[in-house]
């Protein structure tokens, strides 16, 4: 009798023992999940349609947006589709039905305001409205995204231009210059004009040298908000006519981050393993 309680006794001792594990290790497995960063998931959706407007006329529509279904900030995302207006819906499902919204009241509105000159277009043309968002890259908890535009509605020529957009995944917040540098503005502004005919552009001298600054529009160019950067440079990234006229396109002017130095923010300069 006194073996059988003996034995009871133990085995309750190691069922107590082995669930007090079992809760130990379920406990670390929940802590270690949530110490590790969910892994960042990208998406796409893209609408491509075309309508005969009039026999001459031809309306097409294009649009691509990314999907982040593993960002829940709500401010974050905000963010990301600042060019949305009036939908707070970005999931996949929410995005495609504001493209499919977006695509209608663009024919709609070629139809409306093409109705009183149409009848005097004697050859074909074909008018396209055209947004996109591209990943650049994901790095160090950085999230580059470049958004572009495009679109042609008569005339000599089209219109585009692009958006570059850094995310601080860490942070939940999009990259100011304030968070990468203290330099002012006004110096970032000399560095930008220093550096013009280092930027790709479609300006060049008879030699084939770049020679951006042949055709600019303005006298400063300005530090703006529209900047990327990489282990070497910060990029800052202007449309057609914003400083230069439209046949030297698009341009991006890069500063070495040298030029920056005594001036970077510690915790970004050590994120970037800038040297």
């Amino acid at each position: 009798m006194k073996n059988a309680i003996v034995v009871v006794v133990l085995s309750t001792l190691f069922v107590l023992s082995a669930c007090n594990k079992n809760e130990k290790k379920s406990s670390n497995s929940a802590q270690n999940e949530v110490l590790i960063p969910e892994k960042l998931i990208v998406d796409s959706i893209n609408i491509e349609d075309s309508v005969k407007i009039a026999k001459f006329l031809t309306a097409k529509f294009d649009s691509k947006l990314l999907v982040f279904p593993t960002i829940k900030d709500a401010a974050l995302l905000d963010s990301i589709y600042f060019k949305i207006k009036d939908n707070k819906d970005y999931s996949k499902q929410g995005l495609q039905n504001f493209l499919q919204k977006d695509k209608t009241e663009y024919f709609a509105s070629i139809k409306n305001d093409s109705k009183e000159w149409i009848s005097d277009l004697t050859f074909s043309e074909e008018w396209y409205d055209s947004t996109g968002m591209e990943l650049i890259s994901n790095k160090n908890n950085f999230l580059h995204i470049q958004y572009s535009w495009g679109s042609y509605s008569g005339g000599a020529h089209d219109n585009y231009g692009f958006s570059e957009r850094v995310f601080d995944l860490k942070n939940k917040k999009k990259v100011q210059l304030s968070d990468i540098t203290s330099m002012p503005k006004k110096q970032i502004e000399n560095l930008l004009m220093k550096n013009i005919n280092r930027a790709n552009g479609g300006a060049t001298d008879k030699n084939g040298k770049v020679n951006n600054s042949e055709m600019l529009l303005v006298d400063v160019i300005p530090a703006t908000g529209n900047f990327y950067f990489d282990d070497k440079n910060l990029y800052f990234h202007y449309s057609p006519y914003e400083i230069a006229a439209f046949a030297a396109g698009d341009i991006t002017i890069p500063i070495s981050w040298n030029d920056f130095a005594g001036t970077l923010n510690p915790e970004f300069k050590e994120r970037m393993k800038i040297n």
